[in-house]
């Protein structure tokens, strides 16, 4: 019986060691500063330049000013799955393994989890589980949450209420007559473009947002090009003002409000933290949170849960339903039927992207090739971090949004159908 017990100890060691082995080699170390141990950028606005994107996407707190969230006294476990078959996928008439992708894609941090366990962990760019990684627009799904659990706690009335109804400073303007949930959906029909390049609005909306404050930044968006609710247009000002709604709705911050409702409830393992904006030390919730891979992980099992930790609810899952299941989108808002970028494949549900397929499937995205793929059906949950070259991680030709794609398809066929 000793010997037993000491061959499973020893079998589920093996199966840690090798769910966590870091690939062989990642693309571009060279330029992305391996020989200067991937540095962090001297200043914020040099965070995504090659030499530094792995440094300061994986240690934003030693170049910004952030808020701290602590974990759960008692942290959801993550167990590893016995060891299995590799994980394949199919991409352009070829075959390849997990630690193929590595190799072809800049990969900072990989997990497969399925049945809350472990299936498979990779690293790359000398990234290790402790670290934590940014998220860019992922935390506009963390925000939208806190703004469904502020609403189940009361504090928010209706999502057809209008965010002026909770910041006063917003009477008048644009994104204050909008109501709550057509900023959640991207639906403001504010005329409004977000491409990632120095003269787009984005740009012009963050630096009014540095220099004097959120409010200000947002009341600077004037022209709607569309009645609200009618058309998807991608624009994280639409987040900024759920975050001051939130702010407003509680009479908390988001970070501490997301650390006491959702963090420390879904069981989190380590600290993370949230970019704040340096004039008003307000979070920057369209992009600011940054956790380890674990914990993101964790925050992929609550969504495939159903907002269930542990027996307990954490979230609605009428609410989660409403954010993520296609059929509750309007039809304009659907995969198959949204128009982005010319393409019609993804949907978009309350601040999150929304996957076609047999059943319901979602994901957190985030620029530079950052993911949460959530399959509730399968309890199915990959995450990603990256430092793709561009926002859509596809400048250098590597094709990161179509490759992951591929991965995902292969991995949902391994425990079902797509």
């Amino acid at each position: 019986m000793r010997a037993m017990r000491f061959g499973r100890r020893a079998l589920l060691l093996i199966s840690m060691l090798a769910a966590a082995c870091p690939a062989a080699a990642s693309p571009d170390e060279d330029v992305l500063g391996k020989a200067q141990g991937y540095p962090v950028a001297p200043s914020l606005g040099q965070t995504r330049q090659e030499p530094y994107i792995v440094g300061s996407f994986s240690g934003m707190e030693k170049i910004a000013e952030t808020c701290r969230m602590s974990p759960a006294a008692v942290p959801r476990p993550l167990p590893a799955a016995p060891a299995g078959a590799p994980l394949t996928y199919r991409y352009k008439g070829a075959d390849y393994t997990l630690d193929d992708y590595m190799a072809h894609q800049r990969i900072t941090g990989l997990i497969v989890l399925h049945d809350g366990a472990i299936v498979a962990e990779r690293y790359g760019y000398d990234r290790t589980p402790d670290m934590r990684f940014l998220s860019n627009s992922m935390s506009k799904t963390v925000t939208a949450l806190a703004i469904l659990k502020a609403q189940e706690e009361g504090r928010i009335r209706s999502l057809d209420d209008r965010a002026q109804d909770y910041v006063p400073e917003l009477s008048g303007s644009l994104y204050g007559g909008t109501r709550l949930v057509d900023l959640m959906r991207m639906a403001s029909g504010a005329r409004f473009t977000e491409t990632y390049t120095p003269g787009d609005d984005r740009a012009a909306f963050n630096r009014i947002m540095s220099r004097t404050g959120t409010v200000a930044a947002l009341k600077s968006v004037t022209e709607r090009a569309v009645p609200a609710g009618e058309a998807f247009n991608y624009a994280g000002a639409q987040t900024q003002a759920l975050g001051v709604v939130l702010r407003a709705a509680t009479g908390d911050t988001l970070c501490h409000y997301v650390e006491r409702t959702l963090w420390q409830p879904m069981g989190a393992e380590s600290p993370a933290s949230w970019i704040l904006n340096r004039s008003d030390h307000v979070e920057i919730a369209q992009g600011g949170l940054n956790a380890t891979l674990h914990d993101y992980a964790r925050l992929g099992l609550l969504l495939a849960d159903d907002g269930m930790v542990a027996g307990q609810p954490v979230l609605s899952r009428e609410h989660l339903l409403d954010m993520t299941a296609a059929e509750r989108q309007p039809e304009a808002f659907r995969p198959g039927r949204m128009n982005w970028h010319g393409s019609t494949y993804v949907g978009y549900g309350l601040q999150v992207w929304l996957w076609p397929g047999s059943h319901r499937r979602f994901a957190l995205l985030g620029i530079h090739g950052q993911s949460i793929f959530v399959d509730p059906d399968l309890k199915l949950v990959i995450v990603q971090t990256a430092v793709g070259k561009d926002a859509a991680g596809d400048a250098s030709g590597a094709h990161l949004g179509a490759e992951r794609g591929a991965l995902f398809r292969g991995i949902v066929a391994r425990y079902g159908s797509w």
